[in-house]
């Protein structure tokens, strides 16, 4: 580009975009963001399912609470990229070791977004939906899960940040046989820079199209239903 580099090294954008065509004619690109985008699915799932389980039990019992907030704040700003020896050494090269790195690179800001949201619910909502007669599971469902429904999907948008850069790095460093990871690292074996900034921009796009399309629109409906914001307002 400019004459700097050779193009071997840094790739006109029209190389870029042929090895794009290429990677999509060849189904290489199309299989990998299938695969990925299910080890996602499944990872996020569980980081939401295990995070808002164990935020409600931080809740319920705070001894607990108070001891696991401890632990999950320090794990929260953990690299992912440190879980994966530790995952393939416990699990091995294979899918379930890269679910692993991707739960628990996420599901401690689901859980302290859980703990700490119904936390932080006015007590008056407590004693007056207690005054009239919830209690229990239903105080839980019908008060607290709604009234901390903000705080968790900011908890949740920032959970599925972390879970996306260890989904990528896991599926490089485990040596994924397929996956937008090792479509980043078969370029880097054969020295395939045009192969290598078409995943990346890919992995980017993505990337933006959730933060922007889905969680973004979700937290501004979720902030309107509540009255955080006007409608159509900021």
């Amino acid at each position: 580009m400019l004459g700097i580099w050779p193009e071997v090294s840094l790739p006109s954008p029209a190389m870029v975009a042929g090895s794009f065509v290429d990677l999509v004619k060849n189904l290489t690109l199309i299989i990998s963001i299938a695969v990925t985008m299910y080890r996602l699915v499944i990872g996020f799932t569980l980081s939401i399912v295990i995070g808002v389980s164990v935020g409600l039990a931080m809740v319920k019992f705070p001894g607990f609470g108070k001891t696991m907030s401890s632990f999950a704040v320090g794990l929260q700003s953990f690299p992912s990229v440190a879980w994966v020896p530790f995952a393939i050494l416990l699990i091995g090269l294979n899918d379930a070791g890269i679910l692993f790195v991707v739960i628990m690179s996420s599901v401690f800001s689901v859980m302290m977004s859980t703990y700490g949201g119904i936390r932080n619910i006015s007590p008056i909502y407590i004693r007056a939906a207690q005054n009239m007669g919830a209690k229990g599971f239903s105080l839980f469902r019908y008060v607290m899960i709604p009234a901390a429904t903000p705080s968790l999907i900011v908890g949740i948008k920032q959970a599925w940040s972390f879970a996306w850069h260890a989904l990528i790095g896991a599926e490089i460093l485990i040596a994924a046989a397929v996956g937008l990871g090792h479509v980043l690292l078969v370029g880097r074996e054969f020295q395939l820079m045009d192969q290598i900034i078409a995943s990346m921009i890919t992995i980017f796009a993505i990337g933006l199209v959730f933060d922007r399309v889905l969680f973004s629109k979700l937290e501004d409906r979720v902030r309107e239903r509540w009255g955080l914001i006007q409608e159509g307002g900021n």
